[in-house]
């Protein structure tokens, strides 16, 4: 099951590892992506704090980390094609996979019901 954060990002977690990226929404908001700036493996990612950063020609952004851990494996398809998160953000185009420091951390973190009620409601 996935899980969303107020900042837009989602993670689906199986075992102790969770595949995370930007949200459909987001990626509509943010509009042609031109630039995204890759997160490290080993990186080590802090719930709520910015993990790597994406441009559009709109604006740049942060993409935050929605739960603390480790990145073990990033989409390396996106940094020589970043716009390709505006095709299937929340499915092939997946930004990094993270290891996992605080499974607890996921229980402050929406469900999808949850997530659609909160950008319907304007956040």
């Amino acid at each position: 099951m996935k899980k969303f954060s107020k900042e837009h990002q989602w993670i689906e977690v199986v075992d102790d590892k969770g595949r995370m990226g930007i949200t459909k929404f987001a990626a509509e908001q943010l509009g042609d992506i031109v630039y995204l700036e890759l997160p490290a493996v080993g990186d080590q990612t802090v719930a709520g704090e910015p993990m790597t950063v994406v441009e559009s020609v709109k604006s740049t952004s942060d993409i935050y980390a929605p739960v603390s851990g480790e990145v073990s494996s990033i989409n390396e398809a996106l940094g020589d094609a970043p716009e390709r998160l505006n095709a299937d953000p929340e499915g092939e185009d997946w930004i990094a996979e993270l290891k996992l420091d605080n499974p607890e951390e996921l229980a402050d973190l929406m469900t999808e019901e949850e997530y659609l009620t909160f950008i319907k409601e304007g956040n």
